[in-house]
């Protein structure tokens, strides 16, 4: 995008960023806390997640690519809620269009699940949110970060539950310019 994607605005709402958009929508489906994670030195994202009412996670290893920042992640859950962390919830912010009733049905779902690993779906396609629970923990931090949680996921896909939250949102990324235009109908600003 040539620019931050957790900072891009989200079109049609004023002051709206992606990150506020995902932050709010995983605020209003129950989650008491939300934490994002980014480069030590990202000083406009560490404020916009502050001004979100959000907790910024520093992943020193950014550079190692996304599941750098998930294991980042869950070092910092895992080294502050020990054992009373039971799972975590992944939602990248290129997937803003992700409300917050599907990230409720598959909280929900997720409750009552014994699956280590639960994914929301929608019209048979699956991508976001993924929740990933303690027994897939220690996998997903010895996992090689260049190579993402997918291997984690595909490992064995008799421990993974798709959840049908009925939200097309959660099989959309926002990675170029033309998937911006094509959701928002309008360009990007330019980061010039």
């Amino acid at each position: 995008m040539g620019q931050p994607k957790s900072l891009l605005p989200f079109a049609g709402r004023d002051g709206q960023t992606f990150l506020k958009q995902l932050v709010e929508a995983a605020q209003s489906a129950g989650f008491p806390a939300v934490y994002a994670v980014g480069r030590p030195d990202d000083d406009p994202l560490r404020g916009e997640v502050v001004r979100c009412g959000g907790v910024f996670i520093e992943n020193p290893h950014a550079d190692q690519g996304q599941l750098s920042s998930l294991q980042a992640g869950l070092r910092y859950l895992d080294g502050r809620f020990g054992s009373e962390l039971e799972g975590i919830m992944v939602i990248p912010v290129d997937a803003p269009l992700i409300g917050d009733r599907a990230i409720a049905a598959l909280l929900s779902v997720a409750r009552s699940s014994s699956a280590p690993i639960l994914r929301a779906t929608h019209a048979g396609g699956h991508g976001h949110p993924v929740v990933f629970k303690r027994p897939v923990f220690d996998e997903l931090l010895g996992a090689d970060p260049h190579v993402g949680a997918r291997a984690v996921v595909r490992a064995d896909p008799g421990r993974v539950e798709n959840v049908e939250v009925g939200d097309t949102g959660v099989t959309v990324d926002i990675d170029t310019p033309d998937d911006y235009r094509r959701h928002f109908g309008v360009s990007p600003p330019d980061s010039r």
